[in-house]
């Protein structure tokens, strides 16, 4: 079978009988902005959804430094031990001359990459909401019909990137480091609130005490926050990526979260909830797309940009104008 003569169901079937090489090979079909790709990765996404939604999606944030790839691996590989099937979706940073990805995932989690129950896919953001891949979430849909039991998805840093992030996910960990007075100076308020546990690594060697002075500061912060879940109060947990100290006890922390949520319903309402927001934010790109690729909007942007730099024409009247081109 030639690469061209290949229809949806030869992807379907591939996926959903755990074929690595072609779930890659949908993954990259998904994110492909080729209108022949996407028509066909529709097809595909449409026959799949049936058999996902049935992972533990966990999202993973840190300040910088914090150890993340290494929390990650240390992760991956105790949950592929206790013989889950494990997947990453890591989301790089993007060259802006070329739009490729900067860091080689796989090569900063050489253990967990090599696992054959793991799976790492790293993705170029394409500068998408401060790095978050506008194709995440579909890609996440790939992982779960195929078999994948667990989906942790890293962000690229803490910034808008994590609000996206925390709409996709069941549970939102954030990744931390002792110091927390300097910490908390530099860290969202927001960032904070959308997290469903806060666990401060590299709590080894020399820096065990000042762990449990973090670990006691950021609870004091978070008692000043309003919990986003009432069945839930936020943990402050203290690990090592290294030791592998505490890494059991987050995994049991986001057991014992999506159990509670479970059993009062809240756990289904937030699927429910993640799927309405998800179209709107597909509604809001294909929008932002059809304006710019609007044969009219094209031939007056560069003259009505002018307009607007000269002083010519106001941003208001400017924008109404691009906006209602069709009806004129």
């Amino acid at each position: 079978m030639t690469k061209n003569s290949k229809n949806a169901q030869y992807y379907i079937d591939g996926v959903l009988a755990k074929k690595r090489a072609i779930i890659a090979k949908t993954i990259t079909l998904i994110e492909s902005a080729l209108p022949a790709h996407q028509d066909m990765a529709q097809k595909i996404l449409d026959a799949i959804v049936p058999y996902s939604g049935n992972a533990v999606r966990v999202g993973i944030t840190g300040v910088p430094g914090v150890g993340k790839s290494t929390f990650i691996e240390s992760f991956g590989m105790m949950l592929v031990e206790q013989d889950n099937y494990v997947a990453v979706l890591a989301v790089d940073p993007s060259s802006s001359k070329s739009g490729g990805s900067v860091m080689g995932d796989k090569t900063r989690m050489e253990k967990l990459a090599l696992h054959p129950q793991a799976y790492i896919r790293p993705s170029p953001s394409g500068g998408t909401l401060g790095g978050v891949a506008k194709k995440t979430r579909e890609t996440m849909i790939v992982c779960e019909a195929a078999g994948f039991d667990v989906i942790l998805v890293e962000t690229v840093g803490v910034g808008q990137s994590e609000t996206t992030v925390a709409s996709m996910v069941d549970f939102f960990l954030l990744l931390m480091l002792a110091g927390a007075g300097d910490e908390l100076q530099g860290i969202k308020k927001g960032i904070l609130e959308l997290a469903d546990a806060i666990a401060i690594n590299k709590a080894d060697g020399d820096n065990i005490e000042r762990t449990r002075e973090a670990k006691n500061e950021y609870e004091s912060a978070l008692n000043l926050l309003t919990p986003e879940s009432s069945l839930w109060s936020v943990p402050v947990l203290t690990c090592s990526a290294l030791t592998l100290d505490g890494i059991d006890h987050i995994w049991q922390t986001i057991l014992e979260h999506r159990e509670q949520l479970k059993a009062s319903g809240e756990l289904a309402e937030r699927r429910r909830q993640q799927t309405i927001d998800w179209m709107w934010t597909l509604v809001e790109e294909g929008l932002k797309d059809r304006f710019y690729n609007n044969p009219k909007v094209r031939a007056q942007l560069p003259k009505i940009t002018e307009a607007v730099e000269k002083g010519r024409i106001s941003p208001t009247a400017a924008a109404y104008d691009l906006l209602y081109l069709h009806t004129k």
